[in-house]
């Protein structure tokens, strides 16, 4: 079966990013013919190269289309449409797929995969990272009425053209549901984790970072990922200063890049408890979420928000470290059902303080939340196990 994938981004495990479609995309190239459309955005992003650029077996078709998250609006808009201007060419001139799977953000990768599958008549299958158009429109970045509704429009339209949707949140199915799409359409696929990753945070590599970091005797804090304007760093920075004054053994480290860069390094400048650490390459990072006593997941008090899938949150489990979530959602349900980590209300640096001081003053309740967090990492977050799910679904769209 050939499958055609329109991605927008392609990471490795050299990159600082989840690289979970590199695994999907390793798995499913075992037993079927992949060509993947995307651009060379994270490509001279590599921080290491240890693997390869892509799985054996994968066919890429890239063009050549900046982006930053630095951009504003309008670039990022114009970045996205000269990338599923060159999807929708690509898409039409390739050997005729079986399949297209069409993986947004941003929504408009997912409606040049719609185009070509129309154009073409094949069945495509829509893959759901975020809820697009709802996140930007509540970071204020669609200002218009007009074009809310436009956006909300071809929305439903692509629930409505895809053959298969697969959201990546529980919360996410649910809001599709809500649109009137079939129960039946809809399969729930995690963002999952790389446990073959994971099993590289060896006591050894830990210890490794703990000497050259001068970590030792102290307990840390993590947060991993983007210091975007979603994720509340603010509040995580005060929390931490309020921490330094009566926890001297206590270091926050803080693991990325973003819009809050600044003040992060304005805050490690002034204050020796928190430190920034410059991203890591995939294949590393889980000694780094080892190392941490907890890790903290953290976006601002938007309902959209509490349907994310982050990445950080599966990889923190998935080494044994408990996380504390700020989201309303499914992870604070699942890691209290589970008892692998807690809730700390968003945009409350007080009660994240109070809470975090608690919970390192019980070594041994870290111990056991960590560990229940592997069970259900083991359980339910395998990618190995989430591909061939995909694989499944895409064959059977296909109507293999």
């Amino acid at each position: 079966m050939h499958i055609a994938v329109f991605s927008q981004y392609h990471t490795n495990p050299d990159c600082p990013a989840t690289s979970r479609h590199y695994s999907l995309l390793a798995h499913l190239a075992k037993s079927h013919r992949i060509t993947l459309i995307t651009t060379r955005t994270w490509e001279a992003q590599r921080l290491t190269h240890e693997y390869p650029w892509l799985p054996a077996g994968v066919e890429m078709r890239a063009a050549e289309v900046a982006y930053d998250n630095k951009m504003g609006v309008a670039r990022r808009v114009l970045s996205f449409g000269q990338y599923a201007a060159y999807a929708v060419r690509e898409g039409l001139r390739l050997e005729r797929p079986d399949v297209i799977w069409g993986i947004s953000t941003p929504l408009t990768a997912a409606w040049a995969a719609a185009r070509v599958a129309r154009r073409r008549n094949i069945p495509w299958v829509f893959e759901v990272q975020d809820l697009w158009p709802s996140f930007p429109i509540a970071m204020g970045a669609v200002p218009t009425r007009w074009a809310q509704k436009r956006l909300f429009a071809l929305e439903k339209s692509l629930y409505n053209a895809a053959q298969h949707i697969l959201p990546l949140s529980p919360d996410m199915t649910r809001y599709i549901e809500g649109l009137g799409i079939a129960q039946d359409k809809i399969t729930t696929v995690l963002n999952g984790t790389d446990l073959d990753l994971a099993a590289l945070a060896t006591p050894r590599a830990v210890a490794s970072l703990r000497e050259q970091h001068n970590l030792a005797g102290k307990r840390v804090i993590l947060y991993a990922g983007t210091f975007g304007r979603a994720n509340d760093i603010p509040t995580l920075v005060a929390a931490a200063e309020q921490l330094a004054q009566t926890h001297a053994d206590v270091v926050w480290l803080f693991m990325g890049l973003g819009f809050h860069e600044p003040l992060v390094r304005a805050a490690a400048s002034r204050c020796s408890a928190i430190r920034v650490v410059a991203p890591q390459p995939r294949h590393a990072v889980f000694a780094w979420f080892k190392l941490a006593d907890v890790s903290v997941v953290s976006f601002l008090n938007l309902p959209v928000l509490d349907a994310n899938s982050p990445a950080k949150f599966f990889d923190s489990l998935a080494v044994g470290t408990p996380v504390i979530v700020t989201n309303q959602g499914w992870t604070k349900e699942l890691v209290e059902r589970n008892q692998c980590g807690w809730y700390a209300p968003a945009g409350d640096a007080d009660a994240l303080q109070r809470l975090l001081i608690a919970k390192l003053s019980q070594p041994e309740e870290l111990v056991q939340a960590g560990q229940h967090g592997q069970t259900v990492a083991a359980s339910l977050f395998n990618r190995k196990q989430i591909a061939h799910t995909i694989q499944t679904i895409l064959e059977t769209s296909a109507g293999l």
